[in-house]
């Protein structure tokens, strides 16, 4: 482990983990922390290089991230937690679950993709462009350095396999805004493709745990306590 993890943490009991988007910070969740806190020990986390967490030397990936939440949960001595993730967040907590199905009890992704291609072409296209323009220029920028490995991560991530996720029994919870950036049938097979999963789509775009709040966290306790 070569770099500790920021996070914000607020209420007791059983552990909700939350993990922000590519670019994003613990605080995109305000309205989770605020909702979720009476009745679970909330923890959203700052990503590696996002937010206060430290860049640190290894690997900026998806791997990489879902191995730095591993080493988050042995270090605050957590054994088993819900966990929910936005976007990028949602693609290192599928990972992880894949990787550490008894330290999941519940998954809630939010506007998760498989691949690259899961998302709209009108929105990854300037995606890319952004991405070899900040790639030609990282050599000569930090600030660019920074914005390639951001956008290389939508670019070039996630990569899974179907018949891993096949194989994973821990519920799951497959939530997205109806006018999301993910396409409607990528976000639909995720779903189709877990075998204990259930499908819930609500009014809003990709932004749904920030901008409709309410209805979110509604359909994600629902979730949880069922």
């Amino acid at each position: 482990m070569d770099i500790r993890l920021n996070y914000t943490q607020k209420g007791e009991g059983d552990v909700l983990i939350l993990l922000h988007g590519n670019g994003e910070d613990a605080m995109y969740f305000e309205h989770q922390l605020e909702y979720f806190s009476p009745f679970y020990r909330v923890i959203a986390i700052d990503t590696r290089g996002h937010g206060k967490s430290p860049r640190g030397t290894k690997p900026f990936t998806i791997v990489q991230f879902a191995q730095d939440l591993y080493d988050f949960l042995v270090y605050h001595k957590i054994e088993k937690a819900d966990i929910l993730g936005f976007s990028d967040g949602g693609n290192i907590a599928l990972t992880f679950a894949l990787e550490h199905p008894d330290m999941v009890k519940k998954l809630i992704l939010n506007g998760a993709n498989l691949y690259p291609e899961g998302v709209k072409f009108s929105v990854q296209i300037p995606i890319i462009a952004e991405y070899y323009m900040a790639k030609i220029a990282a050599p000569f920028s930090k600030k660019m350095y920074k914005k390639a490995e951001l956008y290389g991560l939508m670019v070039n991530e996630p990569d899974f396999d179907s018949v891993q996720l096949r194989k994973l029994n821990v519920p799951v919870l497959v939530i997205a805004g109806e006018d999301d950036m993910i396409r409607a049938s990528h976000t639909k097979m995720i779903s189709a493709y877990l075998p204990n999963a259930q499908l819930e789509i609500i009014e809003g775009d990709h932004f749904i745990a920030n901008k409709n709040h309410e209805q979110f966290n509604i359909a994600v306790y629902k979730f949880l306590t069922e």
